[in-house]
């Protein structure tokens, strides 16, 4: 009822009419026995010379009970601590005049425990229902004329209850408090925690989708710019050389359509349809020695052992963007290609005689110039718990290394299916 009190839930709501029906039946119960007591002297009966009349009784009832009515339904009593400790005082008051009259209103001492405990702090609140229970106490005594222990029970008894219960109340009432916060923190961050994996899980799927388009489409494209140019360049010259330029960019733009089409519908690549691993490297290094003009050979050393996909396509693609570095920026005569097997690991070197480079002074990856090669092919590898190293020299040319455990180590993320 004032801003320091709980919030109201139907649980308190149902307590609060609780108490004011208490309330109310007990000053009718006063009322009830003084008009019993009037008519008991229209009959004849003896009764106490010094009891009041029932006309007192029931208008100090009436405006107790409308002072008690009037409380909830003024808003500075809902809101202010300071106007509800008035308020009660006034019920209070009211009730000390009834308790003058009758005796019977000394069983509203006990919902008034509740209101004191509810509205006052705490200390206040002990020393109000100490004074009520004492007030009650000596007033039933004063109608009695007399004084006994037993008088004295009922109040305080009372006092006690009601002290348990509203403290008890409170305790209750922090903890599921507590409790909720706890509840909307953990919605909270589950919620940040949801947003944040949509998110991470967006980021991989992009760079997947990254590797896979610039070790394919984007490399295919390469590979068929290049063959156009020879094929502009043989044109004037050596007409059945153009002719055999645009007949190989035709077929890489057929061979990129099918990789496209096995990409969007995640498929293996069509290069690893019907064979192995190495055959699939081996026919690789025909087709670049083929299109290129470059001596590309392919060794295996060990006996393959049987791969997952997931290690099948990223050796293959990693091969594929080696092969193609090699084409477009090493200006080389010859490369190599070994696959070798292990029983632990199945390793990947490709190896160039071109012009090398600084790998200390790699430029960063640019959506207009490219350099995403080794940043994919290093990627590749982190996820399936491999290696990959890179050396290089200015003119000493270019050896690239990758090792992949055949077992996957525990945390690694095995990359999915193109």
């Amino acid at each position: 009822m004032n801003n320091a009190a709980p919030a109201l839930t139907p649980t308190t709501r149902t307590l609060a009419w609780c108490l004011h029906l208490l309330i109310i039946g007990l000053l009718a119960l006063a009322v009830g026995r003084a008009l019993a007591a009037d008519q008991t002297v229209a009959a004849g009966q003896a009764v106490a010379d010094d009891r009041p009349h029932a006309g007192w009784i029931i208008a100090t009832a009436a405006v107790c009970g409308l002072v008690y009515a009037a409380g909830p339904t003024l808003p500075p009593v809902r809101r202010s601590q300071r106007a509800a400790a008035l308020w009660l005082g006034l019920v209070g008051a009211c009730w000390l005049v009834l308790l003058v009259l009758s005796p019977d209103a000394v069983w509203v001492a006990f919902p008034l425990y509740f209101l004191q405990l509810h509205l006052l702090p705490r200390r206040t609140a002990l020393a109000a229902v100490a004074t009520t229970a004492a007030a009650a106490i000596a007033g039933f005594a004063a109608h009695q004329h007399s004084f006994s222990p037993a008088m004295a029970i009922g109040p305080a008894l009372g006092a006690a209850v009601a002290v348990a219960v509203v403290w008890g109340y409170q305790a209750l009432y922090r903890e599921s408090e507590h409790r909720r916060r706890l509840i909307e923190e953990l919605t909270a961050t589950r919620a940040d925690l949801a947003a944040a994996q949509h998110t991470a899980g967006v980021l991989a799927e992009r760079d997947r989708l990254a590797r896979e388009i610039h070790d394919t489409t984007a490399q295919g494209l390469a590979s068929i710019q290049l063959l156009l140019r020879a094929a502009d360049r043989a044109l004037p010259h050596a007409p059945e050389n153009a002719a055999r330029y645009v007949d190989q960019a035709r077929q890489a733009a057929v061979d990129n359509l099918a990789e496209a089409r096995r990409f969007v519908a995640a498929l293996t690549p069509p290069t690893l349809e019907g064979t192995t691993l190495a055959g699939a490297l081996e026919r690789l290094c025909s087709t670049t020695s083929a299109r290129h003009g470059i001596s590309a050979c392919f060794h295996l050393t060990g006996d393959p052992a049987p791969l997952s996909t997931a290690h099948e396509v990223a050796l293959l693609r990693i091969a594929q963007s080696a092969l193609a570095n090699t084409v477009q920026h090493a200006e080389a005569t010859a490369v190599a290609v070994t696959l070798c097997c292990r029983d632990e690991y199945v390793a990947l070197d490709v190896v160039d005689d071109g012009r090398g480079f600084d790998p200390a002074l790699l430029p960063s990856p640019d959506p207009e110039t490219g350099g995403f090669g080794l940043a994919a092919m290093r990627a590749r590898t982190q996820a399936l718990g491999g290696t990959l190293t890179v050396e290089s020299a200015p003119a000493h040319g270019t050896a690239l290394a990758v090792q992949l455990p055949i077992t996957p180590p525990a945390g690694a993320e095995p990359e999915e299916r193109p």
